[in-house]
């Protein structure tokens, strides 16, 4: 079993990205799953219903989210009827949508969990606790259990990956934007990255304009974040690969294309 992860899509030049890469990396590594971050992917900010169908169109069975699940208010229109998309789950239980979906590929069940980190972050319930929870449902139905893990803090994302090793398939972070270089298997079989990075602007800070980012430094002053719509893209993921009875990683290996490490078929 392999599970493709694509990290943070961020505004147009993400949703670029995912169209023209997401066919050509399904085709060199055939995975069996595709799960795409796509908390950022409208503008930088949130997601709409066109944009989730436009990933699962181009070869996703999720989609994971994060601490911008809230910012398109029409993500209240369809979140619950979109089978396959994932918000935190330890935000409030009163909260739509929800936290863990089920994929079937031939006949191999896999649970996506999506949970949020609470350092420098808005307040939310405990994500240790919540995974507890969600696994032991899940541990019912399959061992290929999957972990976006939505944090600031590294330190939270290394304690989430150790707690939950041997008990689910990966724990892959996302929400800082920049690829670490941490990947691998934890001594009892998890898979773990800090973080996957972003897929958007390459010439950008984090995906925005890096002229107006560098204003807010300077000045001090409050400014309007921006996606910049041209210029130099990149994509970022990891291609993880499991056991088939135990549900255990074997490997984990980062992916990462733009103009300095083109992509070969």
């Amino acid at each position: 079993m392999d599970i493709l992860f694509v990290g943070d899509v961020v505004g147009s030049p993400g949703r670029d990205m995912i169209t023209e890469y997401v066919p050509k990396l399904k085709e060199k590594y055939r995975p069996h799953i595709t799960i795409i971050n796509g908390e950022n992917a409208a503008g930088g900010k949130g997601i709409t219903e066109k944009i989730y169908r436009s990933f699962l169109e181009v070869g996703a069975q999720a989609v994971t989210m994060g601490n911008h699940t809230w910012d398109n208010r029409e993500i209240f229109e369809f979140i619950d009827k979109a089978k396959y998309l994932v918000r935190p789950a330890n935000f409030p239980e009163n909260n739509p949508g929800k936290g863990i979906v089920y994929i079937k590929m031939n006949q191999i069940e896999v649970a996506v969990i999506n949970l949020q980190g609470r350092t420098f972050l808005p307040p939310s319930d405990d994500p240790f606790l919540k995974a507890d929870e969600l696994i032991a449902e899940a541990k019912e139905r399959t061992p290929f259990i999957f972990v976006d893990f939505h944090g600031e803090a590294t330190s939270e994302k290394q304690a989430l990956g150790w707690y939950l090793d041997g008990r689910v398939s990966a724990v892959v972070g996302t929400h800082t934007h920049v690829q670490t270089a941490d990947n691998r298997v934890l001594p009892n079989g998890t898979a773990y990255i800090s973080d996957v990075g972003m897929t958007g602007p390459y010439d950008g800070i984090l995906g925005m304009d890096r002229e107006i980012v560098l204003k807010r430094f300077l000045t001090n002053l409050p400014v309007r974040f921006e996606v910049p719509t041209t210029g130099r893209t990149q994509l970022s993921a990891v291609l993880i690969q499991l056991d088939d009875k135990t549900g255990l990683a074997k490997k984990i290996e980062r992916i990462l294309i733009n103009e300095d490490h083109p992509f070969f078929s």
